[in-house]
């Protein structure tokens, strides 16, 4: 019943954040499943609700397996507490406990009511599907998804700067899917000016309006004419440094685009784990570094991913054109990020790798 839990959290993965993926079951007396739920968008009915309405009156005396702790706060929603012990539940099996101290509570709860309550079953998966929003959670900054599309030899343009396109149709449309499951997309002010990217969600898979474009651009040099000015710009977050010109500051201002000032460090380039924090803050608890081979190496050499996605066709560039992630690099191979590979899938002719950060360096704890 959990497996099947944790099977309908992942349908959430276009709409939750920056709530959790979260799925329910509802058996009966009998055993025999009467109602199943997942939470689908932010600020939509919990997994737990959806599943105890189509169980409706079978619920009573039955069972409730659910992949998070039951939520003991009035936020968006009521409880889902209440919904429970309303129900006549007189079970409930949760597969980890909600690090969120405002939320948290509902297990103790159920067992003041009379509720067997446990947490038991499958956590460590549960804990796996919901990396991006316990990182979100417990530390506040959101997971860091690095994305690049390479050639085998991990280029990711021609000697000229070509790279339109490397991977096939299959692989593009899987990165877009990528925006869909994210709540940002940041990208620096080099691609900006040289490639004029929408950075649009246009899947359609997503149904929240919450998402954002981030811009690393120091100076602010981003054109007003660019594409993530002129196109919803109440969508785009330009992140720069007090060293940008203030001409260059009432320029953009003017166009509706968000602009966040920040002390440069010591490379004059905007701070990433302050910009982190501030995007925290705005609800952004999945975030997806579209970058240049500069960019990605910012973010590595800042200690501050999470998770790769890399693209691979099978195509050899060579000569001297851009890897994927370039710089300062590491002198000693013992001090290299180690990830583990989460998965390998064939999209057409490519190959998606997916890698996530070792289990020793893991952020999320146990139960």
């Amino acid at each position: 019943m959990m497996r099947r839990a944790l099977d309908l959290a992942l349908r959430g993965r276009f709409g939750a954040s920056p709530n959790p993926l979260v799925g329910a079951v509802v058996v009966d007396r009998a055993g025999t499943v009467v109602g199943e739920g997942f939470h689908a968008s932010y600020g939509g009915p919990h997994a737990e609700i959806v599943a105890l309405r189509e169980a409706g009156q079978r619920a009573a005396g039955g069972s409730l397996f659910v992949t998070l702790e039951p939520c003991n706060h009035h936020g968006k929603t009521p409880p889902c507490v209440d919904a429970i012990l309303e129900a006549g539940i007189i079970r409930v099996v949760a597969a980890m406990r909600d690090p969120n101290a405002v939320a948290s509570g509902g297990m103790e709860r159920l067992r003041t009511e009379g509720v067997d309550a446990t947490i038991s079953g499958e956590s460590e998966r549960a804990r796996h599907i919901n990396r991006r929003w316990l990182t979100w959670a417990r530390f506040r900054r959101p997971w860091v998804t690095l994305k690049a599309a390479t050639s085998l030899d991990g280029r990711i343009a021609t000697r000229t700067g070509q790279s339109k396109w490397i991977t096939g149709s299959e692989a593009r449309h899987r990165s877009l899917e990528l925006r869909e499951e994210h709540d940002a997309i940041l990208v620096g002010v080099r691609t900006i000016v040289e490639d004029d990217p929408r950075l649009t969600r246009r899947l359609g898979l997503n149904p929240t309006e919450g998402w954002r474009r981030v811009i690393l651009d120091s100076r602010l040099r981003t054109p007003t004419e660019a594409a993530v000015v002129r196109m919803e710009p109440g969508h785009t977050l330009i992140a720069h440094t007090t060293e940008a010109p203030r001409e260059h500051r009432s320029r953009l201002a003017d166009t509706g685009v968000q602009l966040v000032e920040f002390a440069a460090d010591t490379s004059g380039r905007v701070p990433l784990q302050a910009l982190l924090e501030h995007l925290a803050r705005l609800e952004i608890a999945a975030l997806l570094v579209e970058g240049g081979a500069e960019v990605h190496g910012s973010f590595v050499d800042a200690g501050l991913v999470d998770e790769t996605v890399f693209f691979v066709a099978p195509m050899l560039i060579g000569g001297p054109s851009l890897s994927a992630v370039a710089g300062r690099g590491i002198a000693d191979l013992e001090l290299a990020p180690r990830l583990v590979f989460d998965s390998i899938s064939r999209r057409g002719n490519d190959l998606e790798l997916c890698a996530v950060r070792r289990e020793d360096d893991d952020v999320h704890g146990s139960d």
